[in-house]
């Protein structure tokens, strides 16, 4: 008996949950989002159908015709957030805000919608993780009242686009995306679908009104943007929020922006009255001394383009168990792992492999750039060595396994920022470039080399050994 051919249409497809992408065969790894276990089976194969040329909406004209001033930005009233938006926000743009709970998303965005709101500009705040009450009484605290700004809690799609038709503002913030859902998809609001389907939505409402959005988002405990990738790919600028909760610091960094570049930094300071922006946070970083205590070392990092100065701190005690500590608060635990090894490899330091270790910075900054290996590696030498490093000084540059001292990106910028601060002293690579007035520069190409900064300790047993000769 001859057995029928399965047709086309009977035949099972599969599609990715994450990005939409489809196949005719299941996968366990999605090729286009590289999402694992997300691809599912979801009815027949897709038909092969080609699309007949419709109607032109916008006909084509040459580039140096089209008028630029509708992508001008306009300032959000915040200028640190205008710093990495690129000068402000463009009218009809969608941006995304993601960061941690409690990291003060809400609070900025608050600041935001009353600084931006005017007599020719409203702003719709919409709440859907709490009450307008609580909102007002942030309000309040913060000073974030205006008569141009509109607060409605909402977590139903249609009646925010409802909101949008009776107030027509120039600045809609959803706070947040992942608690509203559109009744016409299943699934509970948070889930792939509906985050989808309500992004969408407010895309498309902000490009027919010419309306600029901004959107709160939730990040998984890895700290990546939480739902699905498509997101990050429909708006037009993703910022991430950062900072540590115990800590005074926030940080607002740009991971897209087709208005602007990415590689700048905003920086704002979270107290009992609100969040203010920080044009000038160095002194968050550092602490003033009278006199320079041992383990102790300044060093100049670049966020973006911006240089910031900032304080590596060590202390090294005697270890009570067979296994040293090694902790670290701040700094990559690799890098402190690594700078240990030279030292001990290179600079003839024996001392720091039965002594437990603690390296730290100053004011929740995080040091990630290979630049802070030459003051990471000072201020565990001089804890080691129980002798402070000289007064202003500052270093910077890159330790190598062989315990050379490499170039690093914007010396010039650095050296300019910590002479502007005070700074009279810099340890840094071969060929600096051009050197700040007032500022002596000495260059170094290894760690042996920088190690010579360090004074002379005085013997404890010093006096006793005089005593002795007398």
């Amino acid at each position: 008996m001859a057995t029928r051919k399965t047709s086309a249409k009977e035949r099972p497809s599969y599609r990715c949950t994450e990005c939409g992408w489809t196949t005719a065969k299941w996968l366990g790894r999605c090729p286009e989002c590289q999402a694992w276990g997300t691809v599912e089976e979801f009815g027949g194969a897709p038909a092969v159908r080609t699309t007949a040329p419709g109607r032109v909406t916008t006909a084509a004209v040459p580039i140096g015709q089209v008028d630029g001033r509708q992508a001008t930005a306009r300032s959000t009233g915040v200028p640190e957030l205008d710093r990495v938006l690129g000068g402000g926000l463009v009218p009809g743009a969608v941006v995304l805000l993601a960061g941690e709970p409690g990291v003060g998303k809400s609070t900025l965005l608050l600041d935001v919608a009353a600084k931006a709101a005017s007599d020719h500009h409203r702003t719709l705040y919409v709440t859907g993780e709490e009450s307008a009450s609580q909102v007002r009484l942030r309000a309040d605290r913060i000073g974030a009242i205006d008569d141009h700004l509109y607060l409605a809690a909402e977590t139903d799609l249609s009646a925010v686009l409802g909101h949008l038709d009776s107030v027509k503002p120039s600045l809609l913030i959803m706070d947040s995306v992942q608690t509203v859902a559109s009744p016409e998809i299943d699934g509970a609001p948070g889930g792939m679908a509906q985050v989808r389907e309500v992004a969408g939505a407010l895309i498309r409402a902000s490009k027919e009104r010419a309306m600029s959005t901004l959107l709160v988002g939730h990040v998984t405990k890895d700290g990546a943007i939480a739902g699905p990738r498509l997101l990050e790919h429909l708006v037009d600028v993703v910022l991430s929020f950062e900072g540590d909760r115990h800590a005074r610091l926030r940080l607002v960094r740009g991971v897209k922006n087709r208005y602007g570049t990415t590689d700048e930094v905003g920086c704002f300071e979270l107290h009992d009255e609100g969040i203010t922006g920080l044009a000038d946070p160095s002194g968050l970083f550092l602490t003033r001394r009278a006199e320079p205590v041992p383990g102790t070392c300044l060093t100049v990092t670049l966020e973006g383009r911006r240089p910031l100065v900032a304080e590596v701190q060590a202390l090294t005690v005697d270890s009570q168990i067979p296994s040293p500590r090694r902790t670290t608060s701040g700094l990559e635990t690799s890098r402190v792992s690594m700078m240990l090894a030279v030292l001990e490899q290179r600079g003839r330091i024996s001392a720091l492999g039965k002594r437990d270790i603690y390296s730290a910075t100053v004011g929740g900054v995080k040091l990630t750039e290979p630049a802070a290996d030459l003051a990471v590696a000072l201020a565990l030498a001089s804890a080691a060595s129980d002798t402070p490093l000289p007064k202003n000084l500052v270093a910077i540059g890159e330790v190598g396994l062989a315990g050379e001292v490499r170039r690093v990106t914007g010396v010039q910028r650095r050296l300019s920022e910590a002479a502007r601060l005070g700074f009279t002293h810099a340890l840094v690579p071969s060929d600096p470039g051009r050197i700040p007035d007032g500022m002596r520069v000495l260059e170094v190409a290894d760690v042996g080399a920088a190690l010579s900064v360090l004074p002379k300790r005085v013997r404890r047993e010093a006096p006793q050994e005089e005593e002795r000769r007398r």
